[in-house]
């Protein structure tokens, strides 16, 4: 059966086309996204009407799509951005009241539990760290066994902090310093995680997706090589803040490496290197599966909630 998944993140809203078949197999046969930023679109804690009118031209595109090919079953879900806003509810009902798409608000616990399921399904009895940053949010998974330890969804996230901290498309060294000292700041809260030590993390989502891709073009890394340095980070860091000048080559690896992601490559490498940091990480390994396919296994396959089909216009 053809389900249709779309994930409203704070940096990214992304749709994809899975076959799940009876057996319980999925596999993705198409994924479409837009960089939008929504996390950016916050003001004074509410989710502004440029905001929803953008995610809801987006849903409609998608929709129109997904009709296309009569694709009835549709499962949505949002993030940080929209979870976090103040008018979160209110927002929610208007973007649904005009895509006539039902949307699930997950909460950082559940976000942090699908990142889980998804990056380490088929991993029983590995032991490790998992670290999905995203556009409004960073999720932590310690897990051991194939069980959770400790979790924890902590309000950080690159979007957010190129929209609070940046005054151009790249950082400042200066600007840098406080997104890290307020990353530090929030990363001390998670007292759950005080004792925790990860020599290896395995990192999510669009930041690490984007920072690999950078790092592979400054330091020549090979094409199937998963892994980061994580004592590199904050040369990759300093390389492109916009204090420097940056010599043109510099400029064309960047631009290539991260076409659609120049304003928040640098503020999510920045968390991620405080995360690194704080759990004397050595090796950063990035997974390609994450919230969005442990949303598939938890609630599609694993019927951890009804499907259900998407509502006729």
């Amino acid at each position: 059966m053809l389900y249709g998944v779309i994930d409203i993140g704070s940096s990214t809203v992304r749709m994809a086309v899975y076959d799940i078949s009876p057996a319980g197999g999925a596999e993705m046969l198409l994924k479409k996204k837009h960089i939008v930023g929504l996390a950016g679109y916050v003001e004074d804690g509410r989710m502004t009407q440029a905001g929803i009118d953008k995610a809801v031209d987006i849903l409609l595109e998608f929709r129109s799509f997904l009709d296309c090919f009569h694709i009835d079953h549709v499962r949505a879900f949002t993030t940080a951005a929209l979870r976090n806003a103040s008018n979160s509810r209110e927002a929610v009902a208007e973007i649904e009241r005009r895509t006539g798409l039902s949307i699930r608000v997950i909460s950082g616990d559940e976000e942090a539990t699908f990142d889980f399921i998804g990056a380490t399904h088929g991993l029983a009895g590995e032991r490790g760290l998992l670290v999905d940053i995203g556009g409004g949010s960073t999720e932590l998974v310690a897990f051991a066994g194939g069980r959770i330890e400790q979790k924890v969804s902590l309000p950080m996230g690159a979007t957010a902090f190129h929209a609070r901290f940046s005054a151009a498309v790249l950082p400042s060294r200066a600007e840098c310093a406080a997104m890290r000292a307020e990353a530090q700041e929030v990363l001390a809260g998670a007292q759950s995680f005080a004792q925790v030590a990860a020599p290896a993390i395995c990192g999510i989502g669009g930041t690490f997706k984007s920072g690999l891709a950078l790092y592979r073009a400054v330091y020549g890394s090979a094409a199937d090589d998963l892994t980061m340095d994580a004592a590199r980070l904050p040369e990759l860091i300093e390389r492109f803040v916009r204090d420097r000048a940056l010599p043109q080559e510099d400029v064309v690896r960047l631009m290539r490496a991260v076409p659609d992601r120049l304003p928040t490559i640098l503020p999510g490498l920045v968390i991620a290197d405080v995360v690194a940091q704080r759990f004397a990480t050595r090796r950063i390994t990035y997974s390609d599966a994450g919230v969005r396919e442990g949303f598939i296994y938890s609630e599609i396959i694993g019927g951890g909630a009804a499907s259900f089909p998407c509502p006729q216009r």
